[in-house]
C-alpha cells in the first residue's frame, strides 16, 4: 500500500472513531458505578414452580379420574415434586393405570398396600424444570426492566447454584417502584365463582358442611361494595374453580385506563387462543360470577351477562401508579416462581461523579507521566509514540459509542492499562530500531526491520491477552466484564495504531529526504 493511502486510511479511521465519540455526554453509556443506580442480587424460589407443575398434574390427573367414573380416597400433595393417590378400587386399578400413564414421561409411579400410589417427578425433569425457572423469571424481568425505560440495565445469572439473578439499574432513583415491579409475580387467573363473596371463610362454607369441594378452592379477596353480601369487611372470600377459565398467559397485551367511575383500571386484550377459550367460558356461564384474581387475590367478581371474547378490565382499589405497575407486570409476563431479594446497593449519582473525576485524574497524570518519558527518552521519536497514543484512545472510545458498550469504573482502569500496553508496544519498535542502527544498517533499513521483527512479537502478546479478554468476559460479572471490554477494543486499537500508523508516521517523515544519515530516538 502506498503511503497516500496509508495516510488517507488512518485519516478515515480516525474521523470515523470522532464521529462514533461525539458527543461523549450522549454518546458513550456509563455504568452502574458511574452513573449511580441500584444494584440487586434476587434468588429464585425454583421449588415454587415445581410445586405447581406438580400440583397443576395432580388436578389433571384428578379430572381424567372423574372423566373416567374412577373414584378414589384422595389426592394429596406430599411435598413439593410429588403426589399420593390413595383408595383406589381394586376392580379399577388396571384402568387406573392406563389414565396414570399420561404422567409416565414426568413422574415416576411406585405403588403401595390398599390401593395407593406415590408419584415423584423425575430428577431430570426437576433439573430442566429448575433451569426453565430461573431462564423464564430472568427473561420476564428483563422485559419489565426495558418497560421502565431504564438506560444500559444489565440482568444476569449468578451463583453456583444457578438460581441467583443480578440486576443493575443504573439512574434509576425510584427504587422501591423499581423492586415492587421486578418482584411482583403478576399471576392472572380468571375462575368462575361458586361461592360468596362472604366476610368469613366459615360463612363461606355453610353450604357445603365446611368442606371445600375438590374442584374449588377459598381465595380472599377485596369488599366489593356493589355486592350486599360482601358488607364493610375490608377482606371477603370466594369459593372459585381450581383450573382456571383463562390465565395470564393468554394475554396479548395490556394497559392502564379507567373504570366507568373515573377510577384507574387495567384492560387487556385476549390472544387468538385466549380469545377462544374465554368467549366459549362465558357463553355457557351467562349469569354466573367470573373472580378475576391477582396474586392469589380476588380484586373484583363481575357477572357475566353475555359471551366475551377479545378484551376485559380488571378494576380494584388501584391509584394511578399502581394500575401503571399492574399493566406493565402483565405485558411482560408473570414470573414462574417468586422471588427473594438477597442484596440491594444504592449508588448515588454523586459518588458516580467524583469515580469518573477521580478516574479521568488518575488517566491524565498517567498520559502526562508517558508524555515525559517518551520525549525525555525517545527524543522526537516519542512525539510518534504520543500520537499514536492519543489515536488508540480515540479509536477505543469510537468501538465502545459504536456497539453501545457500557463505561464503568473497571473501563476507565481498562483506559490507564490500554496507555501503559500502548507504551510496552512503542518501546519494543523502538529499542529494536535502536539495536538496527547501532549495527550500522541505516536509518530505513533499521526502520523496516524494527517495525517487521517485533510484529510477530506484538501479535503474539495481544493475542494472548485477547484470550484472557474473553475468559474475563464470559465468566466475569459487570464490573468484571465492563474491564474485559475495555481491554480487548484496547487491545485491537493498540495492534493498530503501534505497528501501522506510527510506521506510517515514520515513512511520512522520511519521506522527503533522500538520505537520512541519523534518527532522533
Amino acid at each position: 500500500m502506498s503511503l497516500r493511502w496509508k495516510i488517507i486510511l488512518i485519516v478515515v479511521v480516525t474521523a470515523l472513531a470522532a464521529w462514533a465519540v461525539y458527543p461523549p455526554a450522549k454518546k458513550i453509556q456509563l455504568g452502574l458505578d458511574l452513573q449511580g443506580g441500584v444494584q440487586l442480587v434476587l434468588r429464585v424460589n425454583t421449588g415454587d414452580a415445581l410445586k405447581l407443575e406438580t400440583q397443576t398434574d395432580m388436578e389433571q390427573l384428578r379430572q381424567s379420574l372423574a372423566s373416567k367414573a374412577i373414584k378414589v380416597t384422595d389426592l394429596t400433595l406430599t411435598g413439593g415434586t410429588s403426589f399420593q393417590v390413595t383408595g383406589v378400587p381394586p376392580a379399577q386399578d388396571s384402568q387406573f393405570r392406563q389414565v396414570a400413564d399420561d404422567l409416565s414421561a414426568t413422574f415416576d409411579r411406585v405403588p403401595d398396600i390398599n390401593g395407593n400410589y406415590t408419584f415423584t417427578m423425575k430428577p431430570n425433569i426437576v433439573k430442566n424444570l429448575r433451569e426453565q425457572t430461573v431462564e423464564q423469571a430472568r427473561q420476564t424481568i428483563e422485559r419489565r426492566v426495558n418497560e421502565l425505560g431504564v438506560t444500559e440495565p444489565s440482568i444476569a445469572l449468578q451463583g453456583s447454584a444457578g438460581d441467583q439473578i443480578m440486576v443493575q439499574l443504573p439512574g434509576v432513583t425510584d427504587v422501591a417502584r423499581a423492586k415492587e415491579v421486578i418482584q411482583s409475580t403478576g399471576m392472572l387467573e380468571l375462575s368462575l365463582v361458586d361461592g360468596g363473596p362472604a366476610s368469613s371463610r366459615k360463612q363461606l362454607l355453610q353450604a357445603t358442611n365446611g368442606v371445600v369441594p375438590e374442584e374449588d378452592q377459598v381465595v380472599p379477596g377485596l369488599a366489593d361494595t356493589s355486592q350486599p353480601a360482601a358488607g364493610a369487611a375490608a377482606t371477603v372470600y370466594y369459593l372459585v374453580k381450581k383450573v382456571p377459565v383463562i390465565t395470564g398467559r393468554d394475554l396479548r397485551d395490556a394497559r392502564p385506563t379507567l373504570d366507568e367511575n373515573a377510577q384507574p383500571a387495567v384492560s387487556f386484550t385476549l390472544s387468538g387462543e385466549g380469545s377462544q377459550k374465554f368467549g366459549t367460558a362465558t357463553g355457557q356461564n351467562i349469569g354466573r360470577n367470573l373472580a378475576i384474581i391477582l396474586d392469589g387475590r380476588v380484586q373484583s367478581a363481575p357477572r357475566i351477562d353475555g359471551r366475551i371474547t377479545g378484551d376485559g378490565r380488571i378494576t380494584g382499589s388501584f391509584t394511578q401508579e399502581e394500575a401503571q405497575n399492574l399493566a406493565l407486570v402483565l405485558k411482560s409476563g408473570a414470573l414462574p416462581a417468586s422471588l427473594t431479594y438477597l442484596e440491594e446497593q444504592t449508588i448515588g449519582p454523586s459518588l458516580g461523579a467524583d469515580s469518573i473525576r477521580d478516574g479521568i485524574l488518575a488517566s491524565l497524570v498517567g498520559f502526562a507521566f508517558v508524555v515525559v518519558f517518551m520525549l525525555g527518552y525517545y527524543h522526537l521519536a516519542g512525539i510518534n509514540a504520543i500520537v499514536a497514543l492519543v489515536l488508540n484512545l480515540l479509536i477505543l472510545l469510537g468501538f465502545m459509542a459504536y456497539i453501545g458498550a457500557t463505561m464503568t469504573l473497571p473501563g476507565i482502569a481498562g483506559f490507564v492499562l490500554t496507555m501503559g500496553m500502548g507504551v510496552d508496544s512503542n518501546v519494543l519498535i523502538f529499542e529494536r530500531i535502536k539495536e538496527e542502527i547501532d549495527a550500522q544498517h541505516g536509518v530505513r533499513a533499521s526502520l523496516n526491520a524494527g517495525f517487521n521483527r517485533v510484529f510477530w512479537t506484538l501479535l503474539d502478546t495481544h493475542v494472548a491477552s485477547l484470550i484472557s479478554a474473553a475468559f474475563l468476559f464470559q465468566f466475569g460479572t459487570g464490573p468484571i466484564r465492563g474491564f474485559a471490554t475495555t481491554l480487548t477494543f484496547g487491545l485491537l486499537a493498540n495492534l493498530f495504531t503501534a505497528t501501522f500508523v506510527s510506521r506510517t508516521m515514520f515513512e511520512a517523515m522520511l519521506s522527503g529526504r533522500r538520505q537520512v544519515a541519523t534518527l532522533s530516538i
